[in-house]
């Protein structure tokens, strides 16, 4: 008897001290930045066209609604924030229903369709990267007056912060506006961005911030809407926004080296989703998919926003079955096992 009281004692104690470390290692908030692939609704409340407040986005979201978020249910850094034993969702800073308290411990300043050119922002009007920071800033004095000094202090550094940008800059701005061609060839657009990228995490660290996740460039070239473009070369892949894609992330991946030399105390990863997306897109039958080159939504070679909306016959019944749920963004299962795959490989040093 008294044997089964020691052993059921030791029990108890081995488990405190494992949900102890387990507690210890977890953080406590996620703060997001960056485009569509991370508003979580912020647009919804500013004068832009670049929105998704409308079914079907959203119809395979919890309890089937339209949140702002382009996908048809729950997106990356949700499920980040689940892996993290935070919420299963990320709530938008501009969406009045929430507050600082649901903010505490995650909140997203993402905005569909910028980048980290303002001059990307102002191509539909939304909010800019320097805006994102501004909104943070204000963030942080109401985590002050909610939390206390000490405490809020302590989230600041121990939250993840995770961004997500790029693709618009190249896909909505270079490509399609000829100002930045005409003052850069591609490559030194890409240096550009990077040197904006390496300011916007510079001013993070001087707020206090220490574990960062950079965002890597999707292979945009083989997203439906380049694939429709891409005619000529039977609506394969466009490769050479590929290659665009690689070399930038092999440049973030220079700065997050040069970052973790420079900034003392600073923790910064690059979350890349290139390889395991271009995996799913060559291989869907591998990890249960079976429509890689067209979306779900409409149908599936350009339509994105306003154009993918209720009363498309076109779209599809099951999105678990495409790759792609509008012609630009990933469906949510798509997303799950991004988010799987970054949880496992880049942020494992945060959350494990």
């Amino acid at each position: 008897m008294a044997h089964s009281k020691i052993l059921s004692c030791l029990l108890i104690v081995q488990l405190f001290f494992l949900l102890l470390t387990k507690t210890n290692a977890k953080i406590p908030a996620i703060i997001v930045f960056g485009d569509s692939s991370v508003d979580s609704g912020n647009n919804n409340h500013i004068q832009t066209i670049a929105r998704s407040d409308f079914m079907p986005y959203g119809r395979d979201f919890l309890g089937g609604r339209s949140t702002g978020r382009f996908s048809n249910g729950r997106i990356t850094t949700d499920f980040i924030s689940e892996a993290a034993g935070l919420k299963q969702t990320v709530p938008a800073y501009l969406d009045p229903a929430y507050n600082i308290s649901d903010f505490a411990v995650g909140v997203s300043f993402a905005s569909a369709g910028t980048g980290y050119d303002n001059a990307t922002a102002d191509v539909l009007g939304v909010i800019p990267l320097w805006k994102e920071l501004e909104y943070y800033k204000e963030y942080q004095k109401k985590l002050r007056a909610y939390l206390g000094e000490t405490k809020a202090k302590e989230v600041i550094s121990e939250a993840l912060y995770a961004t997500s940008l790029g693709t618009n800059d190249f896909l909505e701005n270079y490509y399609t506006m000829p100002l930045r061609r005409s003052q850069y060839t591609v490559d030194q657009y890409q240096s550009f961005l990077v040197g904006i990228a390496k300011n916007f995490i510079t001013n993070l660290y001087n707020l206090g911030a220490r574990k960062i996740s950079l965002g890597g460039l999707p292979p945009m070239g083989c997203m439906p809407l380049e694939r429709t473009r891409n005619m000529g070369n039977g609506n394969e892949c466009m490769e050479s926004y590929n290659v665009v894609a690689v070399n930038f992330n092999g440049k973030l991946s220079g700065l997050v080296e040069e970052l973790n030399k420079e900034l003392h105390g600073i923790q910064v990863v690059l979350s890349n989703p290139y390889d395991p997306m271009l995996q799913m897109i060559k291989k869907p039958s591998s990890y249960g998919f079976e429509v890689a080159s067209v979306a779900c939504c409409a149908t599936g070679l350009f339509e994105m926003g306003y154009a993918c909306d209720r009363y498309n016959l076109f779209t599809c019944t099951d999105a678990n079955k495409y790759i792609f749920w509008d012609a630009f963004h990933p469906t949510e299962r798509t997303d799950r096992i991004i988010a799987d795959h970054v949880v496992k490989t880049a942020l494992s040093k945060f959350l494990a």
